[in-house]
């Protein structure tokens, strides 16, 4: 009994939330900027409750039981017709959809823009390797240790998540297990379903399918996850082996991005990634070229 009091106290205070938060929006709305005119003298700055209602093309009392909190059902069509008529940015949408307990909160639009200063930082974590993926793994950014960590997936083709799966093992920078790739796909799951409405998406995730019989199985399961931090093996042909743990971080600054950094697991994989940083390009890069020239002819070297 106690959970359920308790459960209806945080629908109740989400709902007092959500009130609060739409009249606050609306107040920032003048007549002026929608078109109305001023009208009589208002007791209170910017739109009426009315007038929110009018414009978004719902009822008067439907929208004054939305911000009165009370406990009604609300669709998503009638959110976005609120938030459109307050202006409501991305951020802001998504505050609405999440107190009005919709199922889905709409994904923001892709912002593939990063930030000059991030190069920066990717900069000032050597000699830690780091990168900037995109949500559906797409190498965005990276630092001189991730470039000489993980040289295969800065040539030609940057998504690791094609790499991981298409590539041979023998050439694979990730020594997966069953259990990483399990979770790689699940996180993508999630990732997906954000993005229903972009095509590149769906041929994306067709072309994994078609081409990879582990990942359309492990597709089919249907999992979701969230990047974790976790250890990993890292093959690197120069040095051997390297275990690592790997820190997921989200980076909201640029839509569904994340930064990965790896760290060592004690001081004999440090020594490992510090012999590595001491080679020349050529030397890093020596090991690789001749394993494909003899195994892999008829590709690239990397």
């Amino acid at each position: 009994m106690t959970d359920v009091l308790d459960v209806r106290a945080v629908r109740k205070a989400r709902r007092a939330e959500l009130g609060a938060f739409l009249k606050s929006r609306r107040a920032k709305i003048s007549p002026d900027d929608v078109g109305l005119p001023p009208g009589p003298r208002r007791r209170t700055p910017g739109l009426r409750r009315e007038e929110v209602a009018q414009l978004s093309g719902i009822g008067i009392t439907w929208y004054t039981w939305l911000e009165q909190g009370r406990p009604i059902n609300v669709s998503v069509q009638v959110l976005d017709a609120v938030a459109r008529t307050l202006a409501l940015d991305e951020a802001e949408r998504g505050h609405l959809y999440r107190l009005a307990e919709v199922p889905t909160v709409p994904a923001p639009h892709a912002n593939s823009a990063l930030p000059e200063e991030l190069q920066i930082i990717l900069d000032h974590l050597e000699p830690l390797p780091a990168a900037v993926l995109s949500a559906r793994y797409d190498v965005l950014a990276y630092n001189v240790p991730y470039q000489s960590l993980c040289p295969a997936f800065l040539a030609d083709e940057r998504n690791v998540a094609r790499r991981v799966f298409l590539m041979p093992e023998c050439c694979n920078t990730y020594k997966h297990s069953w259990d990483d790739l399990r979770r790689m796909v699940a996180y993508l799951r999630g990732a997906y379903a954000k993005n229903l409405d972009d095509p590149s998406w769906q041929q994306f995730i067709d072309e994994l399918c078609s081409e990879s019989a582990d990942f359309a199985a492990l597709w089919a399961r249907n999992d979701v996850a969230v990047p974790a931090s976790r250890v990993k093996t890292l093959r690197h042909l120069a040095i051997g082996d390297l275990e690592m743990y790997v820190t997921s971080m989200s980076l909201p600054v640029v839509a569904g991005a994340w930064v990965q950094i790896y760290t060592p697991t004690d001081e004999t994989q440090w020594a490992k990634l510090r012999e590595l940083l001491s080679m020349s390009r050529e030397q890093r890069q020596a090991a690789w070229i001749d394993h494909r020239e003899t195994h892999h002819p008829e590709a690239a070297a990397v």
